[in-house]
């Protein structure tokens, strides 16, 4: 198993809506995994779906067992707030003026330029990562600075040392933790953990196994 380890630092404004209140479209403090897999290139989806959902079963269960990207925490993150216009049009077939045409107002609070973040990537096979990828509602550009650290198998207790998705994990393994409400799936922070783990030199550990899982499939 090749462990990585990778930084990613914004280098644009980084916008996707985690929580809508109102009009304001807030934007969270991490990184989900499944994004994460999508920006460095090891999951592809189409272009165009016929259906406007997306396919996460169908693009990440071939990665099972060869890759897995965990989600990513911020080492250093701050907040800008970006506002936006849009308008009500009401047409007419008739060549009559429109009752109304109202402007309506939103915010978007999105994460600033040189905000940073910190995630692992397992792979079964060496892998080269990108070097810059594209993330968020603007594709925002972001520079990755990557690491392959030494592989240290251990059993036994020990704390998380990255956000995980609890549906990645198996049974058992998760004790303790922060729940961090988002979608698609939320994700745990802070989390205490037990079993067979990969050990890291910071005393904290990653768990073994970890593999993208969707319910009923």
């Amino acid at each position: 198993m090749h462990l990585y380890s990778c930084r990613l630092t914004l280098h644009e404004p980084l916008f996707y809506a985690t929580r809508e209140l109102g009009r304001l479209y807030e934007t969270g403090r991490y990184l989900h995994n499944y994004a994460l897999t999508y920006a460095f290139g090891l999951a592809v989806s189409p272009w165009f779906h016929r259906e406007q959902v997306p396919h996460y079963a169908e693009d990440l269960l071939p990665l099972r067992d060869r890759i897995y990207v965990t989600p990513a925490a911020p080492e250093s993150a701050s907040f800008q707030l970006a506002t936006f216009k849009y308008g009500e049009e009401i047409l007419h077939v008739e060549m009559q003026q429109a009752e109304r045409n109202t402007p309506s107002f939103g915010r978007a609070k999105e994460l600033a330029p040189e905000s940073r973040f910190h995630c692992y990537v397992l792979s079964a096979a060496p892998l080269t990562l990108p070097r810059w990828v594209r993330l968020g509602k603007w594709h925002s550009k972001a520079l990755v600075e990557v690491g392959e650290l030494d592989v240290v198998e251990r059993n036994g207790d020990y704390r998380a040392a990255c956000p995980l998705n609890p549906l990645d994990v198996r049974p058992g393994v998760l004790r303790a933790f922060d729940i961090i409400s988002m979608p698609p799936a939320s994700l745990v922070a802070n989390a205490r953990c037990g079993g067979p783990h990969y050990a890291l030199s910071s005393g904290q550990g990653l768990p073994m196994g970890m593999a993208y899982t969707f319910p009923g499939r």
